[in-house]
């Protein structure tokens, strides 16, 4: 049975109104010494604390204070057997990025005087690991052309003795001096002993590839380690990188569209479809292109079956002469260019490639983490991360409520919108409710709102750690005419311009309330 459910109405702390909450510390609903809110209790932090925190968070908003933690890894990974050691393909990488990382220490966390090099570093290894030395890998961070951090575990794999048929993989970052900023853990990742040389059903598509899923591109000359090249997005162009590796949004075209114009269909990408490949980071793309089986180094033209998890593929540009060969996507050191294929004399449905133009397609994870230290003087770590996942709006008029669903939400958290605090209430580890405040507590001038207002939705930790989200809020007003010059007759008593007002802000804040994700 739900608890807040069972409560009982009369222990309520009032009226649940944000016309006209009341800031008093007896009207306040029970909350722990800690700030953190009861059980299926309503509260908010005291005055003194919440204008210490709208500052802070008021300044985190307008100077975007947010630090990013994005661990990018594959959705499956090849176990290894006896004293082999299968490392993981592509390497588990993590970035560090936006401008918070960057931000001087807050009081109580200043570098030691002399103190040069990273200011952070990184630990990754398997969940249930026993965290030693050979079985965890260290990061260091080197930053970026685009400002970010990046850290790589290239040593990673899993040995025939673990018997898990998933695993998650585990990051800790550590500050300089020891302090460890949190434990930060990556999707679920599938085990599997070797690719599936059988033909795909789609009656089990646990290995297929969606279109619109994420996918990374490897090739490896001669089957060697050391010579494993990844497609990568580098100043605007395609490379083949042997350090970084990038995700790309693998589309399904459509074959009756003009060229440069493919809408995104769905489905299972399968052999002889043309797809088209869209880096996640930077959204450049790759001309549409045939998606063809490889085997003994030849891609086969007549196989249509679904593509699966460390298949070898080739890329063809439509087009060509016939009867010939075709033109495939191929890497030349770290060049991604074109090679000109020819057709297989014994078997007229193939056509021989080079090594450098067969490729090995994965899916892809991705997993993001926003935090930002800038509020806060606490040692304890910023995990678990609260994530927002969708918004759900309710009521109307004096009262409305909003309510969070998502993960890792704990009764220290505070849902802001703006500056603005909001009296919240814990429900569970996936749900927390708030109260909307009053559009009057964004401007004195709301009766004669002409455009909406927008603020963003955020989590606030106890001890002041922020945590920033992709949602916002957004107030729409309906019309109402300022006051005219004086001289002028009024059109309404005092009274009924009252009443007015007062109607128009009642259906401002019953009807017109609407949810944004920011892009």
């Amino acid at each position: 049975m739900d608890p807040v459910g069972a409560a009982d109405p009369s222990a309520s702390p009032g009226p649940l109104t944000h016309l006209s909450l009341r800031d008093n510390s007896e009207a306040r609903p029970p909350s722990g010494a800690d700030g953190r809110s009861l059980p299926g209790s309503w509260s908010r932090s005291s005055p003194e604390r919440a204008t210490v925190l709208k500052e802070g968070v008021r300044r985190c908003l307008q100077q975007q204070c947010e630090q990013t933690v994005w661990i990018l890894h594959a959705k499956v990974a090849q176990k290894s057997y006896g004293n082999e050691k299968r490392f993981f393909c592509p390497p588990p990488c993590v970035y560090l990025a936006g401008p918070g990382w960057r931000v001087k220490p807050a009081q109580g966390q200043a570098h030691q005087a002399g103190e040069t090099g990273p200011t952070v570093c990184g630990y990754m290894g398997l969940d249930g690991a026993s965290g030693s030395a050979a079985e965890t890998q260290k990061l260091n961070f080197e930053e970026q052309p685009d400002s970010r951090e990046f850290g790589c575990a290239k040593t990673l794999y899993i040995s025939d003795a673990d018997k898990r048929k998933h695993f998650r993989l585990v990051l800790q970052l550590v500050l300089r001096g020891g302090r460890e900023l949190g434990t930060f853990h990556s999707h679920l990742i599938k085990v599997i002993s070797k690719p599936s040389q059988k033909k795909q059903s789609l009656k089990n598509t646990d290995l297929c590839i969606s279109s619109g899923s994420k996918v990374s591109l490897f090739n490896r000359l001669r089957s060697q380690t050391v010579s494993t090249r990844y497609l990568s997005v580098e100043d605007g162009a395609f490379v083949a990188s042997a350090r970084q590796w990038a995700a790309f949004t693998l589309h399904l075209a459509d074959d009756h569209c003009s060229q440069g114009d493919f809408p995104p269909r769905e489905g299972y990408v399968r052999y002889g479809s043309l797809v088209q490949l869209v880096c996640t980071v930077t959204g450049i793309t790759l001309p549409p292109m045939i998606i063809r089986k490889v085997a003994k180094q030849c891609a086969l033209l007549d196989v249509d079956e679904p593509i699966s998890q460390l298949h070898k593929c080739a890329f063809q540009f439509p087009g060509g002469p016939p009867g010939g060969g075709g033109t495939y996507l191929c890497l030349a050191t770290e060049k991604v260019v074109q090679f000109q294929a020819s057709p297989c004399p014994k078997e007229a449905n193939r056509a021989l490639l080079s090594d450098s133009s067969c490729w090995t397609i994965i899916g892809t994870e991705s997993v993001e983490f926003s935090f930002s230290t800038s509020l806060s003087c606490t040692r304890e770590p910023v995990t678990p991360v609260p994530v927002i996942g969708t918004l759900e709006l309710s009521g109307g008029g004096d009262v409305a409520t909003l309510e969070l669903h998502g993960e890792n939400f704990h009764a220290g958290l505070k849902v802001w919108f703006g500056d603005v605090e909001a009296e919240t209430m814990y429900r569970s580890p996936r749900s927390l409710v708030c109260v909307v405040p009053d559009v009057a507590a964004f401007s004195s001038d709301w009766r004669w709102l002409r455009t909406p207002i927008t603020v963003a939705v955020s989590l606030v930790r106890a001890d002041g750690l922020f945590y920033p989200s992709a949602f916002s809020f957004t107030y729409t007003p309906e019309y109402s005419a300022r006051p005219g010059p004086l001289g002028l007759p009024e059109p309404a008593t005092d009274a009924d311009a009252d009443a007015l007002l007062e109607s128009i802000h009642h259906e401002f804040t019953r009807t017109n309330f609407h949810l944004f994700i920011q892009t």
